[in-house]
């Protein structure tokens, strides 16, 4: 095998051993995107091997984990259909590695058409920027996307609502040419915070999508790629409401 043949499959390896890792902790949806990628790699590294027994070797691996995805696909798919899927993601104090995109990204797919957050905090600037980051992988991600509905509060002065409002008309506006309208509704009296989507899951982050320190500076890691930026300790709570009361569109409160 090829130096480079070799590194391939060291990465492999690698995400494989991530997907088990998961799989063991019940972290289903995030261990199927492991299986899928580490497969993928996998059979890059079949394709160009030429040592007819390592091969054979890594055929059966394959059919090893690609039987176990499988197996995983009908787990999520039965548990979906009952209600019963249920997934949690504990973000620990100073960790990395959280972005949105890894933490909720595989849910935000082409059968999403709408989308409803309930956050009480999108008031700040630093806030309103992690809404938009969400609505930018959302636009990413959502090849269907039609709407965003915000429910959030708004600040205790008068200035401070002005500046949110301004935001929000801003994002609103940059969201047009791309065919997704925002709407928002402010509510005092909010406290939760729940993310819907029109496929059918439900995310409760609780600290919201507020869940980032500020970066050390303003030339640090972790200012643009938020994967690299320390946490807040927080749990993410992760469910699908199940195919008996699945409709075509969220209802918006």
């Amino acid at each position: 095998m090829s130096t480079s043949g070799s590194v391939e499959l060291g990465i492999a390896i690698g995400i494989l051993q991530r997907a088990v890792e998961l799989d063991k902790n019940n972290r289903f949806t995030e261990s199927l995107v492991c299986y899928e990628q580490g497969l993928r790699v996998l059979l890059e590294v079949i394709k160009n091997t030429t040592d007819g027994a390592k091969k054979t070797q890594l055929r059966l691996k394959v059919e090893e984990y690609m039987t176990r995805a499988e197996s995983i696909k009908k787990l999520i798919a039965d548990k979906k259909a009952r209600g019963e899927y249920r997934e949690q993601v504990v973000i620990e104090a100073d960790s990395t590695g959280h972005s949105y995109e890894s933490v909720f990204g595989r849910f935000l797919d082409a059968e999403v058409t709408d989308i409803s957050v309930e956050d009480p905090y999108i008031r700040n600037f630093h806030q309103c920027q992690n809404f938009l980051k969400f609505c930018e992988l959302a636009v990413m991600n959502c090849s269907n996307l039609k709407t965003i509905s915000l429910v959030t509060n708004i600040g205790h002065s008068q200035q401070e609502a002005q500046d949110t409002n301004s935001w929000l008309n801003s994002l609103k506006n940059s969201l047009q040419p791309r065919n997704v309208t925002l709407s928002v509704e402010i509510r005092p009296t909010l406290h939760d915070r729940t993310i819907r989507l029109s496929n059918g899951w439900i995310i409760k982050i609780g600290r919201g999508l507020d869940y980032f320190k500020s970066p050390e500076n303003k030339m640090a890691l972790g200012v643009f790629n938020m994967d690299l930026r320390k946490c807040h300790e927080t749990t993410v709570d992760i469910f699908h409401k199940g195919a008996n009361n699945t409709t075509n569109s969220i209802h918006w409160i």
